[in-house]
This record gives structure tokens, sequence and C-alpha cells, in this order.
């Protein structure tokens, strides 16, 4: 598998020392990151089967346990539909899944292609005496096992950048969901405004990807994690994306900065 390799598209071409750092800050937006055209799946299942074991903890860690507040707020965006049945799409470890109970549903569904996320996601529900409310099966965006009109919501957390076919994962969420259904996206997304974009730039691609290393004992993971966030269209792209899939009233909310966002769109 040939490396990630990212590349400066501003004036700077090489990014040599933390001092330039702040000058691309102030040009986030110019960053971008080469990856394959096609993402290979077992390259992504393979990559979150090895970190499996310290997911939680380390994006609870990672986050200083924001992610937590984020599924939560992410969740609230559901409440005026009070949905019956949910899909929760790269389920991983079903934190979205169990945080989505809380809205009542009558059954949610969770998928994932990494089997080890699944494993520790089914330890975790049994443990919390869930299984009667939380299934989770294996399954991917683009080739989901349901009937059409299926779910009443379809929720994915930081799971939609990793999507090898994105248009056609987006697709595949829209035709499960009922007319009136709603999907929510809650993904990583860049900070605007200074200085605190350039500070999270210094965070995000020097102080996380050596932690993440260090305590995942995983040389990739976390400069994957980098490379994905680089190149997953944020903010008004994404939302067309949507809207080209077929979702209307599409709105996005930032939180903490801007360091993640949350997407919705009916059905």
């Amino acid at each position: 598998m040939q490396r990630r390799q990212c590349i400066i598209t501003s004036e700077r071409k090489k990014v040599k020392n933390l001092g330039l750092a702040l000058d691309l800050g102030r040009n986030f937006r110019n960053f971008r990151c080469l990856m394959p055209d096609s993402m290979e799946k077992h390259y992504v299942r393979s990559l979150f089967d090895a970190i499996a074991h310290r997911y939680d903890l380390l994006n609870h860690l990672l986050s200083g346990g924001i992610d937590l507040y984020w599924r939560r707020r992410a969740i609230a965006e559901l409440v005026d539909l009070g949905p019956k049945r949910i899909l929760d799409v790269a389920t991983g470890t079903a934190d979205f899944a169990i945080a989505s109970l809380k809205l009542g549903p009558e059954e949610v569904i969770g998928v994932d292609i990494a089997d080890r996320m699944l494993s520790i996601g089914q330890a975790k529900i049994a443990r919390k005496g869930l299984g009667h409310r939380i299934s989770l099966r294996r399954g991917d965006a683009e080739h989901l096992d349901f009937p059409q009109d299926a779910f009443d919501a379809a929720i994915v957390a930081f799971g939609v950048r990793n999507f090898e076919d994105l248009a056609l994962g987006l697709a595949g969420m829209y035709r499960v969901l009922r007319p009136g259904g709603r999907i929510v996206v809650l993904e990583f997304s860049h900070p605007r405004s200074s200085p605190f974009k350039q500070l999270y730039y210094l965070y995000f691609h020097y102080i996380l990807p050596l932690l993440g290393r260090i305590i995942s004992r995983h040389k990739e993971a976390y400069t994957y994690l980098q490379d994905s966030v680089m190149r997953f269209p944020e903010g008004a792209d994404f939302r067309s994306i949507l809207q080209k899939t077929g979702f209307t009233r599409t709105r996005e909310t930032r939180l903490t900065g801007g360091i993640a966002t949350i997407y919705t769109g009916t059905k």
C-alpha cells in the first residue's frame, strides 16, 4: 500500500519547521491531501481494526472528551423527528448508536466494515444491557443491505470521510430513508478564525499524530486521520453533495470554533 502523501497548494511548497505552520494556518483551506482516486476498503478496514482496542480511549483523550458533547449535540438534531428506526453507518464501537437511544427509538442498527470495531461495540452493548435495542452488523454505506424507505433517520459520526465513494455512500443512505426522513452527519472540519485556526493546525498536524502514534502504537492511523480530514469537502461543498444526492433543507452547524460540523438534510 502506497503511503498517503500530502502537498501544499499555497505559495509555500513545503513545511520545513513549526515556524512555517503559522503561515500555512493562514491559508488552511489551500492545504489538500493527495490520495489514490479510489480509497481501498481493505486499507481502511485494516487500519481501524488495528487500533480498535484503543479507539475509544484515543477519541476521548485526544479531544479532551468534547467528542461526547459533539455526539449529543448531533443527536439533538433528531429530537423533533422522533425516529423509531435509526441506521448508524460507520458505527465503529457503537458510541453514536448508543447516544441515539436518548431519542427513544424502537430499533437502532449499526453497520461498519471493521470486524474488530464491531466486536468491541457488541461487547459494549452487551455490558450495558442494550442488546434488545441495538444490533450491529458488517456493512458499508455503498452497499446497504436494507429495503428502500426502511429508516426514519440515518446517522454517521466521523465516518463519512472514509466512504470509498462519497456520492454513492450518501445515495445509499438516501435510499433507505423514508420520505421525510433525515440524515445527520457529524464530521471534522477546519476552523476559519484566527488565531484559533493556527493553534488548531499546530495541534492537528503535530501534537495529535504524535500522541496518536504513542498511544495506539500504530504509525499510520493518525497520519491517515490528518489526510482524510484535509481532503474532505466540508461546509458548502458537502451541502452541495447532499443536495445533488436528493436531500433538501440541508443545513450545517459548526461546533467548538469549527473543529467539527453537523450536517443535516431531509429526504
